[in-house]
């Protein structure tokens, strides 16, 4: 742990030439991310001595909170398409666009519940069911991957008018862990979180039947301190921050995915 901690350090002080210890950023995470950022947020400070803020939400609210001047340091998306954008309109610093990581869907439901989710798509659409709860696709990731997955799957339109969309994908978890869906499609890294994975059952969708969910990581232009907010970067790109965000879930990104650029 110590060579780890050491390793981290050096990491750290080659990407903030000059900077003053103690610093704060704040970040705009994606809502699968609440579980594995309780662990990054103090490795990165435990690391640097640097402080995070983290506040998490929906990819497409944060998209427009930043287009419209939110003061963010760092915007983790939980798809590629967004940073993309910003990229494109000059809000981001050049460079710093990176793909951390895959994420993946599953359907969930509580322990107790009679359904049976190892058989799949049948028990999204048991008759037993009336609430299916998803994120919203209008803004959110992987609300939008669970609309893709139905329709591939050719259950959409049968289950369409049972959908209630939460604002962001752990709203949707919430939804359906407080037992006011039945059903749910969810972030594997909420559903297999401490606070769920002991409380439900989840079948993991197939990953061909939905765009591949490429999560990525942008500094913003506005950030007041963006050596700190790159160093949080590297931090995630380290090896502590890569086994935390596996731990949590989501896969390591291809090193293709992670320089794709459109």
């Amino acid at each position: 742990m110590k060579r780890i901690a050491a390793c981290l350090l050096a990491l750290c002080a080659l990407a903030l030439p000059g900077a003053v210890r103690g610093q704060q950023i704040t970040v705009a995470a994606a809502s699968d991310l609440t579980s594995a950022m309780g662990e990054l947020a103090p490795g990165f400070e435990r690391a640097t001595g640097h402080k995070i803020k983290v506040s998490t939400g929906s990819s497409g609210n944060f998209f427009a909170q930043i287009q419209n001047g939110a003061p963010f340091d760092v915007f983790l998306s939980a798809d590629v398409d967004y940073p993309r954008q910003l990229e494109a309109a000059g809000l981001i610093e050049p460079g710093s666009l990176y793909v951390y990581a895959i994420g993946r869907i599953t359907v969930w439901a509580p322990s107790d519940s009679p359904l049976d989710v190892s058989q799949g798509w049948a028990a999204v659409t048991d008759a037993r069911v009336r609430k299916i709860a998803i994120a919203n696709p209008a803004h959110a990731p992987y609300g939008r991957a669970a609309e893709a997955a139905m329709r591939s799957a050719g259950v959409y339109d049968r289950v369409a008018g049972k959908l209630v969309l939460g604002e962001n994908i752990s709203q949707a978890a919430q939804f359906v862990d407080s037992g006011n869906a039945d059903i749910g499609i969810l972030a594997l890294s909420l559903a297999s979180a401490a606070n769920m994975k002991n409380r439900g059952r989840w079948w993991p969708i197939p990953e061909n039947s939905y765009p591949r969910l490429e999560q990525a990581a942008v500094v913003l232009r506005s950030s007041r301190n963006q050596d700190v907010a790159r160093a949080f970067l590297a931090y995630l790109q380290s090896a502590e921050g890569r086994a935390i965000l596996q731990r949590h879930g989501l896969s390591e990104a291809p090193r293709a995915a992670a320089a794709s650029r459109p």
